[in-house]
């Protein structure tokens, strides 16, 4: 995500609309809750699914970005879906200078 905020800084529109859900998603990736389920061994295949889910999700917004390409539709589905810090500001994720 760091990389994706030094190589996009200015972006505006969809493309800031695609790297504020790619923040989103790495946030759901590190979720805390998330180790915690797969060694209670309740709700760990839930788990898995939530953190395969998200990694899936950043890779494709990845490679959507990498080949100038966005899929309006799936991102619109996507946010409703994982709308966890509908204000989220993905240059957060920037190195400070």
């Amino acid at each position: 995500m760091v990389e994706l905020a030094e190589r996009f800084p200015n972006e505006s529109g969809l493309r800031e609309r695609v790297l504020n859900q790619a923040a989103r998603e790495a946030l759901l990736v590190q979720a805390s809750d998330w180790p915690f389920l797969l060694r209670a061994g309740k709700s760990g295949s839930f788990a898995r699914k939530q953190i395969e889910d998200a990694v899936t999700n950043f890779c494709r917004i990845y490679e959507m970005l990498c080949a100038n390409t966005v899929g309006t539709e799936w991102l619109t589905h996507l946010e409703k879906r994982n709308n966890i810090f509908p204000n989220i500001n993905y240059r957060v994720f920037r190195r400070k200078r």
